[in-house]
């Protein structure tokens, strides 16, 4: 690798390291960020409100790669993602300036969403610029190890606002971190704003775009050439279903997921559970590069639905581990305790709540929402017709006319059967980030290695396969879009459909469905449709 090669990798993986450190802040600090600008709203709904707000990022992310796309395949790589860079840094900083709920009344979420969704435009944008450019750069045979680089930023950007939340957690303490603490993290962001568009001021275009250009071959519709063109279209639709989307949904479980079940369900305290998935991202982040490597020797299509499949096949025991290690209290009492809410089938509702948006107040409604939010497993038993609610906990009956008192109720009874509290001794806890040497804190973060290593395998070869399956002139778009469908739409709603499953139906392990079935069906589309890109020169596309 030549010194200019080096700098091209430093200078677009650096960028794009802080993009992801701007986007992620939030989901690390979604509880907190729910509290502060939903806070109108009953816990429950604020966290799916928050979880919303993140998820809104996500949701525009294919549409930033449609609109940054076309003007990077006109324009040019570099100076497209320095638009975008600057963009999210902006956006990211204003979120750190920004009166809360209390503060300025509902213009708050608003203008915070506003924020998110800018961001997810830039991202849209970001990702396809960074990745096309260091391929473009890089020699035949080696774009798996090359683009790896690229791979690996979004981890270490989670990685990176992870060690800013912690060391801020740290100097101010949970109460003043919770009250005005939190904004440092977004306030830092400037600073690492002006050292990316420093960086890649000093940048020149893509020697494959540039000559391109030079012979005016460059596409003046991009668009229209991308999607319009079914030839095109099919790979466009293939990358997606046989390759993103299952993709999307292992790295977003493996990274997201891992950390919103250790805290919302497992009630593990929000500076372990951030600590040990900074433990494993540390451990497993190399991976990207060698699962990169590794596909300019076997082959993309092999690595990633390996991963697909594996990943499927091994969740739910991986996630019941991780239970048994992290609450092995919470794990017993599933196990040992039965749960079930007696009531008349016509006052009972559906419990699916994704968007955060319904009141229940039904009492059947209201006794199984506390127990989703309370961990517990439950089943319902429809009773006759007219009869009252009741909550039975091991064949003992809890009355339950209503939540003020029936809540408190089902929490004794459920705490004598053996439901641990937030905060109890057997959870999984660490003093200080060093405290890694103890059996239960090396079992977690080992479990979490796991589901790290799983993140890997579909990420690392993605972006060499991407960038090999679509032709210069149209390339930025192309392959930007099916990336951010997969990860914006498949994975970034995995957390709140995930978590609304787990409230839907009693079952803390329910809402791993959502990501196996989407990479099991990768793993069998890419196996069949997809074509293996790994020999492909794209200088000559």
């Amino acid at each position: 690798m030549t010194k200019d090669e080096r700098f091209v990798i430093l200078a677009s993986s650096l960028g794009t390291v802080f993009e992801w450190y701007d986007f992620y802040l939030y989901g690390s600090l979604a509880g907190i960020i729910g509290a502060q600008f939903f806070s109108d709203y009953p816990p429950a709904t604020r966290d799916i409100f928050a979880l919303l707000a993140f998820a809104a990022g996500f949701l525009v992310r294919p549409f930033g790669a449609i609109v940054f796309g076309r003007v990077g395949d006109i324009v040019g790589r570099k100076y497209t993602f320095l638009v975008t860079i600057l963009i999210m840094g902006l956006s990211t900083f204003i979120v750190g300036l920004l009166p809360n709920a209390k503060t300025i009344g509902l213009a708050a979420p608003i203008i915070l969403i506003s924020l998110r969704l800018l961001q997810g435009l830039a991202l849209g944008g970001e990702y396809g610029g960074a990745a096309t450019y260091v391929a473009e750069h890089a020699p035949n045979g080696r774009r798996g190890y090359y683009t790896s680089f690229i791979q690996t930023t979004a981890t270490l950007g989670l990685f990176l606002s992870l060690l800013v939340i912690l060391f801020t957690r740290s100097i101010t303490g949970e109460k003043d971190f919770a009250d005005w603490g939190w904004r440092i993290p977004f306030l830092v962001s400037v600073l690492l704003l002006g050292i990316s568009v420093w960086i890649r001021l000093r940048l020149n275009e893509s020697p494959v775009f540039q000559r391109m250009k030079d012979e005016g071959k460059s596409s003046k519709a991009p668009l229209t050439e991308a999607f319009a063109n079914w030839g095109n279209a099919k790979i466009v639709l293939l990358a997606l279903l046989g390759g993103t989307m299952g993709q999307g949904v292992v790295w977003y479980t493996g990274q997201f997921y891992a950390l919103f079940f250790l805290q919302s369900i497992l009630k593990v305290d929000g500076y372990t559970a951030n600590l040990l998935i900074a433990w494993s991202l540390l451990f497993g982040t190399g991976f990207f590069i060698v699962f990169g490597a590794l596909s300019d020797r076997i082959g993309r299509k092999p690595i990633i639905l390996a991963g697909c499949a594996i990943a499927a096949l091994t969740f739910i025991p991986i996630f019941k581990m991780i239970s048994s290690n992290a609450n092995p209290a919470l794990e017993r009492a599933i196990e040992s305790t039965k749960v079930e809410v007696v009531a008349d089938p016509a006052g009972c509702g559906d419990l699916f709540n994704p968007v955060g948006t319904r009141v229940f107040t039904a009492p059947c409604d209201t006794a199984r929402a506390f127990l989703a939010q309370s961990s517990v497993k439950y089943s319902t038993t429809y009773g006759a017709a007219g009869s009252g609610v009741k909550v039975v906990v091991n064949g003992k009956d809890v009355p339950y006319a209503n939540a003020k008192d029936g809540n408190a109720a089902i929490t004794t009874a459920v705490a004598a059967a053996g439901y641990p509290k937030a905060g109890d001794a057997g959870i999984v806890k660490m003093s200080h980030p060093f405290d890694i040497f103890r059996p239960q804190v090396a079992d977690v973060i080992g479990l979490l290695f796991i589901l790290v290593i799983f993140v890997t395998m579909v990420y690392g070869p993605i972006a060499a396969m991407l960038v090999e399956l679509f032709p210069t002139k149209i390339r930025y778009t192309s392959m930007s879009l099916p990336y951010h469908i997969g990860n914006g739409w498949f994975g970034g709603l995995l957390p709140a459909t995930a978590f609304a499953i787990v409230a839907s139906t009693g079952d803390i392990y329910a809402g791993l469905w959502y990501p196996i079935i989407f990479a099991a069906i990768t793993a069998v589309v890419g196996l069949i449709f997809l074509p293996e890109t790994k020999d492909v020169d794209i200088s000559k596309t």
